[in-house]
This record gives structure tokens, sequence and C-alpha cells, in this order.
């Protein structure tokens, strides 16, 4: 009698979760654990979690609530690809955000079809993403490095610097900076003198500083993410490199992540990123005072996109009446939004770029 009644409690419960599964709509985060990028980690999640919590306490979608579902994973493409399938095939996930370089990026990306999911990308910035490695069910949600580049430039022009010496982490997204900036430079009449490569995992960076000191240019770009640059910045003040350039540039290097663990090492530099708190408008007013409220801080550029990322979910699932992957990819392409927390915003159909407002910031 006792074993029946255990097995009909357990049948029992058993039907309450999968009816809890098919209830609500599973929105994921590819997220790492360990290595440079773990810094970056918490702000992924909190974005996305106040997300799912803004986006049910207006109702949810299709009468329906929105359940996260966080899968991390200990850094390199294998361990991505491998937390991709535990998030779609056993935790029944069909749109995810994540937290991922651009060669995990690039290799998630060519399961999408297979997976059948859909990945909104807060972070990787290679190019290839939304060109020759394009697939049909990505969408960068961030910044790439094209537009990165353009701001470099910019800031180039004005500031009359044209020699730039290079201080890049040996990843695809860093050599693919480099490149557009290379090539972008002799628009203007630049040059680069010297070009250096690190491992992001580089903890001693000493070997490179000394050769940026022998006969340094005018200006020094430098695309070092996560604590790597909080380790650069940190040595490099021990022998005042960045006080020999006129104009010192970045990208995932200075913002308010690092910041705390900069110190004042980084006085001066400037970096292009997506977002920042004190953006204009109603809607990034309302997120800010809400993040404030449960996290006691203001929400940070990764924070606000991988919210950013949901929020897109939600009017894409909202416009097809659906949460089937091709009608909620068919409502992403070409969507477009007013009023979001970074202004007007655009999912460009023909590379799934999403156009939207840059901010540049300086330390």
């Amino acid at each position: 009698m006792k074993k029946t009644i255990r097995a009909a409690l357990a049948a029992a419960l058993a039907l309450h979760g999968a009816a809890f599964a098919q209830q609500t709509i599973k929105l994921g985060v590819l997220n790492i654990e360990a290595g440079p990028l773990v810094p970056s980690s918490s702000a992924i999640n909190q974005g996305a979690t106040l997300a799912v919590e803004t986006l049910n306490a207006r109702g949810g979608a299709l009468g329906r609530k929105y359940e996260l579902v966080i899968q991390n994973h200990d850094g390199p493409p294998a361990g991505a690809i491998a937390a991709a399938n535990k998030l779609v095939q056993q935790q029944g996930v069909s749109f995810f955000t994540s937290l991922s370089p651009s060669g995990n990026s690039l290799a998630v990306s060519a399961k999408l079809g297979e997976l059948n999911a859909l990945f909104l990308d807060a972070t990787a910035a290679s190019d290839d993403l939304t060109g020759k490695n394009c697939n049909p069910n990505y969408f960068r949600v961030g910044i790439s490095d094209a537009s990165q580049v353009q701001v470099w430039r910019e800031l180039a022009q004005r500031n009359g610097i044209k020699t730039f010496d290079l201080m890049m982490a040996d990843m695809a997204a860093a050599r693919n900076a480099s490149k557009y900036f290379t090539a972008a430079l002799p628009s203007f009449g630049g040059s680069i003198g010297k070009e250096l490569y690190t491992p992001l995992s580089t903890t001693d960076h000493g070997g490179n500083i000394a050769q940026l000191l022998s006969k340094p240019a005018e200006g020094l770009v430098m695309y070092m993410p996560g604590s790597a640059g909080i380790g650069l910045a940190k040595q490099q003040a021990q022998f005042g490199l960045f006080d020999k350039y006129k104009l010192v540039l970045s990208a995932s290097m200075v913002n308010e992540i690092l910041i705390a663990g900069q110190g004042d090492t980084t006085v001066g530099v400037w970096s292009a990123q997506s977002y920042f708190a004190t953006l204009p408008g109603a809607a990034n007013a309302e997120f800010v005072k809400a993040f404030e409220a449960k996290y006691s801080k203001k929400p940070s550029y990764l924070a606000a996109d991988a919210y950013l990322s949901f929020m897109l979910v939600h009017e894409a699932i909202t416009k097809a009446k659906s949460t089937d992957v091709a009608a909620v990819r068919g409502a992403l392409k070409g969507l477009k939004l007013a009023n979001t927390i970074v202004g007007d915003i655009e999912m460009r159909a023909a590379d799934h770029q999403l156009v939207r407002p840059m901010v540049v910031v300086q330390a």
C-alpha cells in the first residue's frame, strides 16, 4: 500500500512539474564561472534576473510567466557548446543570452540550427558573427568591433593623433578590431607602430610593457577585457606607461565593472561601450531605479544588455503571438522599438545586428 501511495505521489509531482514547465516560457543564460571573465558574470545574471522579474510583474506573455535558467561553464568554446546543449536539450530553453567572448559565440552560433534555439548575444563583438559566419538564429544585441573602431577613429581625429601602438588580448574580437582600426588609419594619415598580442589569461605583462616603453607612438589602443584589464592597468602604473601616450583608447577595459579593481590607474583612458546608467529617457530611469533597489548599485553595460536581450525576446514573442522559434525569429528580424533603456533601436533584418546608440566614456 505504501509503495502504491508513493508511486501515485511521485506521478502527481511529475505531472505537476511537467505542467509548470509547459506554463512557463524559459529564458536562458550561458555564463562563465572560471577564468578572466568571471568579474563580468554577475552583471549578466543580474540584468537577466531583473528582466524576468520585470516582465513577470507586467503579466508575462501569452498568459504565461517567464522562468530564468542559468547554465554555467568553465570558459572555453567546448564548454560553451556543452552548456548550450544542456540549456536547450535538457532544460527546455529556446531563447538565451550569454557572457561570451567571440570565439565562444562563433562556436555556439554554428550549433543553433540543430538546437533550434535563438541566441541573443549581449557581449561578443566580432564582425564575423554578423558577417561571414552569420547564422539565421543568431542576433547580436551588443555592439560590434566595427562600431568600436569608428569611435577610436573619431577620437584619434579629434585629438590629432596619427601613430598608434596596439596592446591586445589574443582573441578573435581583439584581432578583428585591430584589423579594422589598421585599415581605417590611412584615411587620416595614421599608422601603426608596435602591435602586441597576449593570451587573455596572462598575469605578467612586463615584457610587453617594456616593449611599449621603448619609443612609444603618440597613441595606445588596448583590448583587454575582464580581470586581464585590471592586471594590465595596475602593472603599467608602476612604469607610468599610459602617461607616455597623448591618447589612450580601449575596448572592454575601462568600464563601471572593472574600475573598482583598477582604482586610479586608468585615469584619462577612453572607451566605447553600449550603455551607461546616465542615458536619458523614462525607460532607462525606471530601469536604473529598479536595479538600484534590487542590487544597491547602478547597472553596468553588461547588465543592461542582458536585460535588453530578454526585452527584445518578449516583444518578438508578443508580436508573433507564439513561442515557436521560427515565428519568434521572424518577429525579431527588423523589429523596431522606441523609448527602450537605450533609446530607439532596430534589429537589422539583413544581418541581425541591433542598431542602437553608443556611449563613449573616460575614466
